[in-house]
């Protein structure tokens, strides 16, 4: 295990604000424990969603290293030129993604140390914290669970509660299974408990200020709770270790909404905003190279997208992409199929389709989103239909192509930059014929449909969730081109491990050695 499994734990349990921390900044000091004596539970919460930002909110690194040469590939989010084994994931990637996950996890470590060695009448004042804390712990687990495979959990990030024990505080793994059985149970857990909470006045204050995923709303977390445990259940819904606990809890949240409610509309979307461009505050400036570095074309649009949007009149498609500048208003994408030369000559000479610069490269805020409503919309699309109730079925994707195009209409409203102008709202018309296009009651593969608009809608929001849900449901279906020397020559259905773990955590990471293999699927993994 790399170093920082164990050093981040002993630094977090110095780690501190001297003031508390806002939507608009965060006070310097978290940066540099140096300056920083103690923590509490409301600052450890903090500082894990800080720490977990560089996963949730667009960021240079995370598009450039980690999802440029891989996910982005295996789903034709973007277009690129193909390249000698151009499957294969980099270490560079991998490690990196890593690192962020451990390093949040180390902060969520030191909240429970800290939580669980307060006095009761504390610990009462501080349940929200805690509770809280868990679902957005268990949403980022589980997105590095579908990347890899067994993972160090229950016993990574202890060297603080180990009294800096460092031979005992090497992590074993956890299988994926077992991580994800433990996240469901308390889940629901978590669920029934935040229906009965109650929160003092000056608990509730300082949370509102703490908590800048949902602003302190209380109800809003527990429709993230109870939308990420059908996201979980969804998953593993056909897997035959969990297929009958899914599909019963899954049973019980859609037909008791009341109490299990679940995030429907785009005003109750769990996401992290962009308040102002201070550089002490969490902010998106940074990603414009990762979409505009010459050399690469990662904002090139995908053929197989734009194809389908313009088929189908997407009104998303001028929100999402622009046209080239010599393509007389014409949205081309990138033909994958192409050899590479004749790819090269195409993105360099104007006429392909980028992604829109004013929504995403230079959109300095551009939210993080975690869960949207559409991905509720359609979860519950897929439940319904599976469970033959045809009506409910059809109005959970429509709500879901309606809370999208709203999605997007409302993030690029927010943009700083108008290098594009600004598409005029699309109109109910125009979202009617979409609809209608698509042609839900005619479609022989409604499920099909369903992994499409996951695919247009996750693109690169949510691109963790757009390919566990491709792998899961293996729709859509691409192609690519690979050569004889090619290493990969099928799209890998997960991560490896990183190669840290071999040098830093070699006795526990031999045990999943034969698990650490890129052809060798999940659990849940099962068509």
């Amino acid at each position: 295990m790399k170093k920082y499994i164990l050093y981040m734990g002993l630094c977090a349990a110095t780690l501190a604000f001297t003031n508390s921390c806002s939507k608009s900044s965060f006070d310097e000091n978290y940066r540099d424990p140096g300056k920083v004596t103690e923590t509490t539970v409301e600052k450890q919460f903090a500082g894990m969603i800080y720490s977990y930002r560089q996963l949730i909110v667009p960021e240079y690194r995370n598009l450039f290293v980690t999802l440029r040469p891989t996910i982005f590939r295996y789903l034709h989010i973007t277009g690129w030129i193909n390249e000698t084994n151009q499957l294969l994931p980099g270490a560079a990637g991998i490690e990196d993604r890593w690192s962020r996950f451990y390093e949040g996890l180390a902060q969520y470590r030191e909240l429970e140390t800290i939580y669980n060695k307060s006095a009761d009448v504390e610990k009462k004042e501080n349940r929200i914290y805690y509770l809280t804390a868990k679902v957005l712990f268990y949403d980022e687990t589980q997105q590095t669970v579908d990347l890899h495979g067994a993972i160090p959990w229950s016993k990574a990030g202890m060297l603080s509660t180990n009294n800096s024990d460092y031979q005992n505080s090497y992590p074993a793994y956890d299988q994926p299974e077992d991580i994800y059985a433990a996240i469901m149970t308390d889940l629901k857990s978590i669920s029934a408990e935040l229906n009965s909470i109650t929160v003092s006045s000056a608990t509730a204050n300082k949370f509102k200020t703490q908590d800048i995923i949902n602003n302190g709303d209380i109800a809003l977390w527990k429709k993230y709770c109870n939308s990420l445990r059908l996201r979980i259940l969804t998953r593993v819904s056909a897997s035959s270790k969990f297929a009958t606990q899914a599909n019963q809890e899954i049973a019980e949240i859609v037909n008791n909404q009341t109490t299990n409610p679940l995030i429907l509309t785009n005003a109750e979307n769990a996401q992290l905003d962009i308040y102002n461009l201070d550089d002490n505050s969490i902010q998106t400036k940074n990603i414009r190279d990762a979409f505009e570095a010459s050399g690469w074309y990662a904002n090139l649009g995908s053929k197989k997208m734009i194809d389908h949007m313009l088929e189908k009149v997407d009104p998303r498609l001028p929100f999402m992409f622009e046209p080239g500048e010599k393509a007389a208003r014409k949205y081309i994408g990138l033909d994958q199929s192409k050899v590479s030369a004749d790819q090269t000559a195409l993105a360099t000479g104007g006429t392909l389709a980028i992604y829109n610069r004013s929504t995403y490269s230079r959109n300095q805020f551009f939210p993080g989103i975690l869960f949207s409503a559409t991905e509720t919309n359609l979860l519950l699309a897929e439940y319904y239909n599976k469970a033959g109730n045809a009506s409910a079925a059809k109005t959970a994707f429509e709500n879901s192509i309606k809370e999208s195009v709203d999605l997007y209409r409302i993030i690029r409203s927010r943009s700083n930059d108008n290098t594009v102008v600004a598409p005029a709202a699309p109109t109910a018309e125009a979202i009617t014929t979409y609809i209608n296009n698509l042609n839900w009651a005619g479609a022989a593969n409604k499920l099909e449909l369903i992994a499409t608009q996951k695919w247009i809608h996750f693109n690169v929001l949510q691109t963790v969730q757009a390919w566990s849900e491709q792998r899961r449901l293996d729709l859509p279906k691409f192609e690519f081109v690979v050569q004889n020397a090619d290493i990969q020559k099928t799209v890998p259905v997960k991560f490896n491990l990183p190669p840290s773990e071999s040098v830093y955590n070699s006795a526990n990471y031999n045990a999943v050695k034969a698990q650490d293999n890129v052809n060798t699927k999940l659990f849940w993994d099962i068509n």
